[in-house]
């Protein structure tokens, strides 16, 4: 089946923070949502509903030209997508994003002069490309995500879940009492933020013990509490240190603080200790290492894997479901576990990332599928967010005791994450603003 696209339009839409949200040494004040519409010669229609992070996705781009210009440029980038397209014809999603990717990527570089661009920022700038891509072919394929996935790239899938845990974010500042909250709420696998810069002055030994009390403090209150849902019952981490670490010593010296602590055995993820740059064997370091920036394509997951990395995060919400499906089919060949996470994606956007969360297998140390999701921490207007979900209310848009129930609804829909959202089309067809 080949589809023509006759009409791409965008808009965005800014949506401020709680608070500064801080990783990567710098902070974040707000995310644009990213709003793409695909039709094709039948006036069948896609939304795509993405959420920019320059941060994240270039932090070089973030400092030199800051956060409001750094999202004019990633927003350019998508427009320019949309150009390409339009006019075009295309038989899959992958197709469209192997032929576009390499020139959004060149017009970064060429056009807005991004010198060192991070492939991960063209791929940010088409996750609602993708997206909505995927929803139009969905109009005619099926509704279910299965259905839609071509059985080349169904071997990256497993069973089905019943049920993911949710995986919330713990930043640089939160209290401890909003830690002691989400426990007893369930909770049971947290995402540590290390490698702040408390004095903003890039002295990594003071970073290193800004981390190891900041470890200290959180397993302080976590070791009180126990889970059924871990295989040895206690509290798990997942630490991400977003790059900031200098070599596998560094390292090594908050995982020795860790294991001081009685802290190592809950420690079932650390993400990108490292800079995407750096090529350090990793097979020696004492927990299970997973990459995630540092992962454009399959031949960088493959290289990540033959230095040591024992775990890969999967990002539909900041590097596409197309990227994201080609990367999870090779780590299932090469029996390496794989996760969700999140990039603070409003309510269509995390019920798309759970849709390929549900079919990947367990990680070894836990009972339960698991998926990264933070926006309900993070947005001022979450509220309103989640009435714009085309399926507000189902079962699985919320977190009861930390797990999203999967039901058969949430199966055949895909969750409505290719269903049309009003306000999100009404939006970027200009009849209405917010």
């Amino acid at each position: 089946m080949t589809i023509k696209i006759t009409l791409a339009k965008h808009a965005v839409m800014k949506e401020p923070l709680l608070m500064p949200f801080g990783f990567k040494g710098a902070y974040l004040s707000e995310l644009w949502q990213s709003i793409t519409l695909l039709s094709n010669e039948h006036n069948q229609t896609g939304i795509g509903v993405g959420v920019q992070s320059v941060l994240w996705s270039d932090a070089s781009v973030f400092e030199q030209f800051g956060e409001t210009a750094g999202n004019e440029l990633m927003a350019d980038m998508t427009r320019y997508a949309l150009k390409q397209i339009e006019g075009n014809q295309y038989s899959t999603p992958f197709e469209l994003l192997e032929e576009t990717l390499p020139m959004v990527y060149q017009y970064g570089l060429n056009t807005l002069r991004l010198t060192d661009l991070r492939s991960t920022f063209a791929l940010n700038a088409l996750v609602a490309v993708d997206q909505a891509a995927w929803a139009l072919f969905s109009r005619n394929s099926g509704s279910s995500f299965k259905e839609l996935v071509s059985k080349y790239y169904q071997d990256a899938l497993g069973e089905p879940q019943p049920a993911l845990a949710s995986i919330p974010l713990v930043p640089y500042g939160m209290p401890e009492e909003s830690i002691d909250r989400l426990l007893s709420a369930g909770y049971f696998l947290l995402k540590i933020k290390v490698g702040a810069d408390p004095e903003q002055d890039g002295d990594l030994d003071k970073m290193l013990n800004w981390d190891c009390q900041r470890l200290s403090q959180i397993h302080s209150i976590a070791s009180q509490y126990r889970t059924a849902h871990t295989a040895d019952g206690k509290i798990a981490y997942y630490l991400d240190a977003n790059g900031r670490y200098d070599s596998p010593d560094r390292l090594m010296k908050l995982l020795e603080h860790a294991d001081r602590i009685g802290a190592l055995p809950h420690i079932i993820l650390f993400e990108e200790p490292f800079s995407e740059d750096q090529s350090w064997d990793v097979h020696h370091i004492p927990v299970r290492l997973a990459a995630d920036e540092s992962i454009h394509n399959e031949a960088d997951a493959v290289n990540r894997i033959e230095q040591g990395y024992g775990a890969l995060a999967l990002k539909p919400v900041a590097k596409t479901m197309s990227m994201s499906l080609k990367i999870a089919k090779l780590a299932r060949e090469r029996n390496i576990p794989c996760f969700c996470a999140d990039l603070t994606a409003n309510p269509v956007l995390a019920d798309w990332n759970k849709n390929l969360a549900a079919y990947l297998p367990l990680l070894p140390e836990l009972k339960v599928g698991v998926i990264e999701t933070n926006g309900y921490q993070n947005y001022r207007e979450w509220e309103r967010m989640k009435s714009w979900h085309p399926l507000a209310g189902s079962i699985w848009t919320e977190a009861t005791n930390g797990l999203y129930h999967l039901d058969d609804q949430f199966y055949r829909t895909a969750g409505g994450a290719l269903d049309i959202a009003e306000p999100y089309e009404s939006l970027v067809r200009g009849k209405h603003e917010y």
